[in-house]
């Protein structure tokens, strides 16, 4: 990757010249520049108890250090996500994460085990459900699996919550932050504020936090302010909070009780309209566009809204039967608002005149779940590991227009009970073969409804339609020398091909639920191959993967309407992953990354592949690098850019879309304090002007956005 190499030439030597007579000669390491652990993923994540860090799968653990790292520089979960995983889609900087995808398909977004994902209306608010202040971790599995059940199709990313002290003790742990625009601008200030208090004391132990932040007006890096997607949502212009509580009682030495409760707020503040911008000319060079910026003003109706509420109460006992058990019972109730306008689709002759209706809509979601999960070592005398489990899930979704009282999408009920069991075989010391199967039954329930007048209206039948799947996996792994691993698997993920938009656009009479083909669940093949290699001091890792899908799901937008509808065609996506990172010397860390994906799909199933994924449903091809330093005990920096790639998408040979690719970086640095430390980041440290992926690829006046120019953030953070 001689590119890569380049970028990451380019970043030492631009940190040595302009920080390198700031800082103190280097000493040893301080905490955050220590060598880590091996990685591990939790039960919660793999649903192994005590699973090795060696899954036949491409896994990304972002830890508490390269959290706070990132942190420093953005709240944004999907801006930290892309920063670090190149196969993640450069983000959209909105609260939706509308068109961002990990390896060309959708992740499944979890907290603790607890799936945020709503994909039977799939309104793409999942990544903002929690606030970062009370988040210890994340772990991402790449690639399609059927490990948690429903919605993994590109794969699962797990946030895991703060935890209490190990040992007896309290401990309080105070953050507060500002960000502004560099240079400055009007209303730029951003603001956040958290504490969490951690206590254990004998049996029971507690960790409950909450946090308050405040996202000011986003500007580009030429001074204007970012166009504010006032449907959609937006972070920027927009007010959020979170009360957090995790207690836990010890019920003797093997078993443990555990109850989480999670309460999450994020409103706009309605103080901005958009100014659309102007999508260049396609074909003429000489056009650049116009973005889209915005201007105060108050906008109709309500600003978009995210409230999250879940809780989750976990049973885990270390000596039953043989055995361990994990339990789980979870409830998760979502509603994400979204921006109104008087959009053809909302009007209704025998409520107002065309024309005249303004509405909003609103994604509501209720999930009852359970999880179980049985787990004996060295079954039957052998060197094998098995679990046993079964997955229960009710979610019930529709989507209303709140101020007219209808509903655009019926009220949706999907139940599923799933057994599973996984199991490895330690074949010898130097092979571990993996399996499992997982059987869903699944049941939609679709009461009679009838579409909003614009579709006809349509009387439409509800039904009871079943799905019946068996998922596999399986995958070996080669233990070829103490640092080396390599290893190849196969796994099936499952998911929705967004049912509400197929249930809300019926636009022809007699149709049925029944019927209703699209509702046929998307299956997807995930096949990889790679290697991992940890010596201590350089790591390394390499994967060729290819995911495919019978009848895959892609989203096409209708422009005379403004809405986007699924269309359903066989897809195929392939692509490799790599990483490599060293450790120079004890204070000096370097790293770079790499992800390749090219996806296709058949539009006219004739059995060949002839068109490309268009950016709403594939990431561009990526590169990153960093460089962290550890300068005296208390100074440490982090460097890293990432860069992407210019793509070009074809539909039957015929170029349809394209991407500008573009470079950014950030700097990090802690400096600590005699109480506390000061956390410094600075966002687009270059202040590189470019239009974002999503912006590029899926244009549209309306939604034509410059990325954030520079950003300055000051933290300080104490545990004590």
């Amino acid at each position: 990757m001689p590119r890569s190499s380049a970028l990451a030439s380019a970043l030492l030597a631009a940190l040595a010249t302009s920080f390198a007579p700031l800082l103190l000669a280097a000493d040893t390491p301080d905490d955050d520049a220590r060598e880590l652990d091996r990685v591990t993923v939790s039960a919660s994540t793999s649903r192994m108890p005590q699973s090795e860090a060696a899954m036949p799968n491409t896994i990304t653990v972002i830890d508490r250090r390269e959290l706070e790292q990132q942190l420093a520089v953005t709240q944004d979960l999907s801006q930290i996500l892309s920063n670090l995983i190149p196969a993640f889609a450069p983000p959209r900087q909105k609260l939706t994460s509308f068109g961002e995808s990990l390896r060309g398909r959708k992740p499944l977004y979890m907290v603790d085990g607890v799936p945020q994902s709503t994909p039977l209306r799939d309104g793409s608010r999942s990544a903002h459900t929690i606030d970062p202040a009370m988040i210890e971790r994340i772990e991402v599995i790449h690639g399609a699996n059927a490990l948690q059940g429903l919605g993994a199709s590109g794969g699962i990313i797990n946030i895991i919550t703060k935890k209490a002290p190990k040992a007896d003790g309290t401990f309080h742990e105070v953050s507060v932050g500002a960000s502004v625009a560099v240079p400055r601008g009007s209303d730029d200030l951003s603001t956040r504020a958290s504490y969490l208090l951690g206590t254990r004391s004998g049996a029971f132990d507690l960790v409950a936090g909450v946090s308050r932040a405040t996202e000011g007006l986003y500007y580009d890096a030429e001074g204007r302010p970012v166009g504010v997607d006032g449907t959609q949502g937006d972070l920027m212009d927009s007010r959020s909070w979170n009360a957090f509580a995790k207690a836990g009682w010890d019920l003797g030495e093997d078993a443990r009780l555990q109850l989480t409760v999670n309460r999450y707020r994020l409103r706009g503040n309605g103080d901005y309209v958009l100014v659309p911008g102007r999508v260049p000319t396609a074909g003429a060079r000489s056009d650049s566009g116009r973005p889209a910026t915005s201007v105060r003003g108050t906008p109709e109706g309500v600003a978009p809204i995210n409230e999250a509420d879940w809780a989750s109460l976990d049973y885990t006992n270390s000596n039953l039967l043989g055995g361990t058990l994990q339990a789980q019972l979870f409830w998760f109730d979502f509603a994400s608002l979204f921006g109104g306008g008087r959009f053809p689709t909302f009007q209704d002759p025998a409520i107002a005149p065309t024309g005249t209706i303004f509405d909003q809509s609103q994604n509501e979601s209720q999930k009852i779940g359970a999880k179980l999960g049985w787990s004996r070592r060295d079954v039957f005398g052998l060197p094998v590991n098995a679990t046993l489990g079964l997955d229960v899930l009710r979610d019930r979704t529709a989507q209303v227009l709140v101020n007219t009282g209808r509903r655009w999408v019926p009220e949706t009920e999907f139940r599923s009970v799933s057994p599973f069991v996984q199991a490895d075989w330690r074949i010898s010391d130097a092979f571990l073969l993996t399996g499992g199967l997982r059987h869903e039954r699944a049941e939609l329930r679709v009461d009679d409804y009838t579409t909003l007048a614009f579709y006809g209206p349509q009387q439409v039948r509800g039904g009871r339609p079943e799905t019946r799947e068996t998922l596999r996996n399986l995958g070996l792994i080669w233990y070829a020398t103490s640092a080396l691993n390599v290893y190849g698997s196969y796994s099936e993920g499952y998911t929705v091909a967004d049912i509400g938009r197929v249930l809300r656009q019926v636009n022809r009479p007699g149709q049925s639920v029944e019927s209703l083909t699209d509702l046929t669940p998307v299956v997807a093949d995930n096949q990889e191959v790679g290697l991992d290699y940890d010596d201590g001091r350089w790591r390394a890792h390499a994967a060729w993967y290819r995911s495919e899908s019978e009848l895959g799901s892609l989203l096409v937008f209708d422009a005379a309407n403004n809405v986007y509808n699924v269309q359903r065609q066989p897809t195929t996506i392939r692509g490799i992953e790599a990483n490599l990172s060293v450790q120079v010397a004890a204070p000096t860390r370097l790293g770079v990354a790499y992800a390749r994906t090219r996806g296709q799909y058949d539009g006219n199933l004739d059995g060949r592949f002839e068109s490309d994924l268009e950016g709403i449903n594939i990431s561009p091809d990526r590169a990153t690098a960093f460089w962290e330093q550890a300068w005296t005990p208390r100074i440490s920096t982090r460097l890293q850019a990432s860069h992407a790639y210019d793509r070009e998408f074809r539909r039957n040979g015929a170029r349809v879309a394209g991407f500008e690719g573009y470079t950014t970086a950030d700097l990090f640095a802690r400096i600590g304090l005699p109480v506390g430390a000061l956390n410094i980041g600075i966002e687009n440290l270059f202040d590189r002007q470019y239009v974002t992926y999503f912006s590029q690829t899926t244009p549209a006046n309306d939604s034509y956005n410059a990325g954030r120019g520079r950003v300055l953030s000051l933290g300080w953070s104490h545990r004590f």
